[in-house]
């Protein structure tokens, strides 16, 4: 049967397929091939019970959030922010690009967003002042990752309808390793820059830099709401969702006149459509994790790789190597909802965290959406910058050795995403 399933999705990926027809595919294949005598309305049942849960309202409305902000002015003022501090020192701009990411994730949760909204300004500038094109494009689409972490995340969403996990110590549990990664980023851009002789950006004057707070104050508005809100109890995570559009409406059509209500109607077509698909991907992989379930798939695989008896740091290692690779070659979202199934009774069995299980596998799907070859932000960035292939990942390596060293330190070290979800949980 797990011949079966992996064949057909394997089969019609190759063929060309959106990703929403192998799993559907494999699942009905395997549903009418293998349980003859159960009626065909059980599938639609689970799909339908995959889509019911309330957090899930939380992901359009992030995405329609996103992409209001991304319409607007929010990225350029954080960008100016960034750069009125930090932009003299040595790998200033690049510190920039990777500080920036991380605000504009708290924004966003968006990754793709992320690549679009800081990539597309500050590419020109970098080069400009004599960074490699490959250094840019790579830094852009690593540090991308960082909005995968810092809350809103829409991974940790689906991760945790999908696992039963508390969504809001997830949210609090990314921030430690993204600020993590940020300083290894961080390090790295300085490092680079002293390496290839990178010259230094003018230092802003204490005027400059209180213009620029003053024009990025509304746009931190969005941490300090959503994170505040749902760890000061005055909201849950889709609440808290709900006021990020209230919020960017606000801010981008009253206050900025970025974006004109005539130009609502097809920002919220752009996220109806993404939501669509996320929401046919989880309603397909609720049946799909049925359908394994039931047929006791995820025991006979962990049986046959010996993980039954395997210690909590050997299964972090093995769950972190399956979403790094699934995720070089599918969409993140997919992965996730495959896997996550699967290795559910493991956890489950081992006593690990679920928090910290959740963050590792965020941080995992992050990286392999930024690592070749199929990793879904490099085919973000080769939209965004007109660049080939090639070009795009280039100068990835170093940032994909940094990512995974992060990963590393989190198994090591797993108070880097606990300690702030035990200070507020605990």
């Amino acid at each position: 049967m797990t011949a079966v399933m992996l064949g057909t999705m394997i089969g019609l990926l190759l063929l060309g397929f959106p990703m929403m027809i192998p799993l559907l595919a494999a699942t009905i294949i395997a549903f009418v091939g293998f349980f003859p005598g159960m009626p065909e309305t059980n599938i639609i049942q689970q799909m339908i019970g995959g889509v019911k849960p309330t957090a899930l309202i939380a992901v359009p409305m992030f995405i329609l959030a996103a992409d209001i902000v991304t319409k607007g002015h929010t990225a350029d003022r954080l960008l100016d922010l960034v750069m009125t501090f930090v932009g003299h020192i040595k790998g200033g701009l690049a510190v920039t690009a990777a500080t920036t990411c991380t605000l504009f994730g708290a924004v966003s949760g968006s990754t793709q967003a992320t690549v679009v909204a800081i990539g597309g300004p500050l590419r020109p500038k970098m080069v400009e002042a004599g960074y490699k094109d490959s250094f840019v494009m790579a830094l852009t689409i690593n540090a991308s990752d960082i909005a995968f972490l810092i809350p809103p995340s829409i991974g940790m969403i689906i991760y945790g309808v999908i696992s039963g996990t508390s969504i809001a110590e997830l949210f609090i549990a990314g921030i430690g390793p993204g600020l993590m990664i940020l300083a290894m980023f961080s390090a790295y851009s300085i490092f680079f820059a002293v390496k290839e002789g990178i010259p230094t950006q003018p230092k802003a004057t204490w005027g400059e830099r209180l213009k620029a707070m003053k024009g990025a104050i509304w746009p931190l508005g969005f941490p300090v709401i959503i994170i505040g809100g749902i760890y000061g109890g005055i909201f849950s995570p889709t609440e808290a969702a709900a006021v990020s559009v209230a919020y960017a409406l606000i801010l981008e059509v009253l206050i900025f006149r970025s974006v004109s209500l005539k130009e609502i109607p097809d920002i919220a077509l752009s996220t109806g459509l993404i939501t669509a698909v996320v929401f046919i991907l989880v309603g397909a992989g609720a049946a799909f994790s049925w359908v394994i379930s039931f047929a006791m798939i995820p025991q006979a695989i962990i049986g046959s790789l010996g993980l039954e008896t395997a210690g909590p740091t050997v299964i972090l290692i093995a769950i972190s190597i399956a979403f790094f690779v699934g995720c070089m070659f599918v969409d993140p979202i997919v992965v996730i909802l495959v896997l996550v199934p699967i290795f559910a009774p493991l956890v489950q069995q081992s006593g690990l965290d679920p928090v910290l299980v959740g963050t590792i596998v965020t941080l995992q799907v992050a990286i392999g959406s930024a690592t070749p070859p199929f990793g879904c932000d490099i085919f973000t960035a080769i939209a965004i910058f007109r660049r080939p292939y090639f070009d795009v990942i280039r100068g990835t390596p170093p940032f994909i050795i940094i990512l995974l060293s992060a990963a590393v330190l989190l198994i090591a070290f797993p108070q880097i995403a606990l300690f702030l979800r035990d200070l507020a949980f605990r």
